[in-house]
């Protein structure tokens, strides 16, 4: 492989950590990067138009769990992580990692528009032996179909592996989790030239303990995509097997945690409210789509999509069923649920099938409430909701508890000798009742 002037000097600057780094995004995935890299020996300035995020992180304050305040505090009063909305800081950095959010617009079609945006403004500062790194999860392609002609169109005079270098790498974080985290857990790394692989492979590796080179970023962009449809259709099949064994009068979570015994060929995993989260409800889509754009059917993602997506109704009519049971209608019943969050232990509600259970609820005439030890108040579209003050006395005066996300605080035991009525999506209140 033949370096290039431009990347010998990146590597150098690696090497002796002189490089200076920039993250677009201080979200979930951005912020924990940027504290690895800072902790690295790296000067990180992380770029964020949410002047809140900023401010926060001047003053050396985390808004996210997995980053203490005090472990970010002395790398922003060292000055080893800065925080800016200036995109012209990116004119004295060596790297750019682009970390912004990918949604889905109402459509079903992917919105890269903040990938976009984030291109845009690199490509005004792209100088010459500037290293791109996207880690934003997107459709297979994006990378060479849709950052590469911004970036060569604003600076045609720069060659990519030679002048500057494009790499994709996807993220991987799991919020919550302190036994895989961002430093750990192994990174897949993509370059569209192996000169420019070369240059994500120095730098990341440099900051992350394993980084895993593929052939290119192509393969990098579809590696992320298998990992969340592999959850997303194991979890649409233990969600229709709740189904299936509710016909067949059998218990879904017994038959699981039986087949769960099995040493080899199995893995477990279990039914729930439907999923959450910035990954796993959304990527497989952005993969279905792009294939859909080839003339195939992405016939296992749109069909664990289908049940997915079907189960906060599903719960939402356990809850009628055993307001049923006890001569309850649900119009006008005071219905208490637990959990908010996509998942325990944190407080992200992005695509919680919680708030789809509390809409469906209130649509349907009950009195909804809930409470989240990790959310005080949220605004989901047209529902403003505070967290109930006194737990003891909404549990024992709610017509029906409704457990959407097992958050380790919570006693269930407890729980369950204190409410009337149980509809419980996570199977952890070991109390007979309609969907216990």
């Amino acid at each position: 492989m033949i370096s290039s002037e431009h990347q010998r000097t990146f590597l150098e600057r690696v090497q002796t950590r002189t490089a200076r780094l920039g993250i677009i995004g201080l979200g979930y995935v951005g912020l924990p990067l940027a504290v690895v890299f800072a902790e690295a020996g790296f000067h990180v300035v992380g770029i964020d138009l949410d002047t809140r995020k900023v401010a926060a992180l001047t003053h050396g304050e985390s808004y996210i769990e997995d980053i203490p305040t005090a472990r970010l505090a002395p790398l922003t009063h060292a000055g080893r992580l800065v925080a800016t909305s200036d995109f012209a800081a990116l004119r004295e950095c060596d790297a750019v990692s682009i970390c912004v959010p990918t949604p889905l617009r109402k459509t079903g079609d992917p919105d890269i528009s903040f990938i976009i945006a984030a291109t845009e403004q690199i490509a005004h500062y792209l100088h010459p032996g500037m290293l791109v790194v996207l880690e934003s999860t997107t459709y297979p392609g994006t990378t060479t179909e849709v950052i590469l002609p911004r970036l060569s169109a604003h600076e045609a005079a720069l060659r990519v592996g030679e002048d500057f270098f494009l790499c994709f790498s996807p993220e991987r974080v799991d919020p919550g989790r302190t036994d895989w985290t961002t430093v750990n857990t192994p990174k897949v790394m993509g370059g569209v030239t192996p000169q420019c692989l070369q240059a994500g492979l120095a730098l990341y590796g440099a900051a992350l303990q394993t980084v895993v080179p593929v052939s290119s970023t192509e393969a990098a962009e579809m590696t992320k995509l298998l990992e969340n449809t592999f959850r997303a259709v194991n979890i649409g099949m233990a969600n229709e097997m709740l189904l299936m064994c509710e016909r067949l009068g059998l218990d879904a979570w017994e038959v699981i945690e039986a087949a769960a015994t099995k040493p080899f060929g199995f893995m477990k995993f279990t039914p729930g409210p439907g999923l959450g989260g910035h990954c796993i409800p959304i990527d497989p889509l952005y993969l279905s789509w792009k294939l859909r754009t080839l003339n195939y059917r992405a016939q296992f993602i749109e069909l664990a999509s289908e049940i997915n997506t079907a189960m906060p109704r599903y719960w939402a009519r356990k809850v009628q069923d055993a307001l049923n049971e006890v001569s309850k209608a649900i119009k006008g019943s005071h219905v208490l649920v637990l959990g908010v969050a996509y998942k325990k232990d944190i407080s992200d509600m992005r695509e919680s099938p919680a708030l789809d259970i509390i809409h469906l609820l209130q649509q349907q005439g009950a009195l909804v409430s809930y409470h989240d030890p990790y959310v005080p108040s949220f605004h989901y579209e047209r529902i403003v909701m505070e967290c109930v003050a006194d737990l003891d006395a909404a549990l024992t005066s709610a017509d029906c508890v409704v457990v959407a996300t097992d958050h380790s605080a919570y006693d269930w035991a407890a729980i369950g000798r204190q409410a009337r009525l149980v509809v419980d999506t996570r199977r952890v209140v070991r109390k007979p009742a309609l969907g216990g």
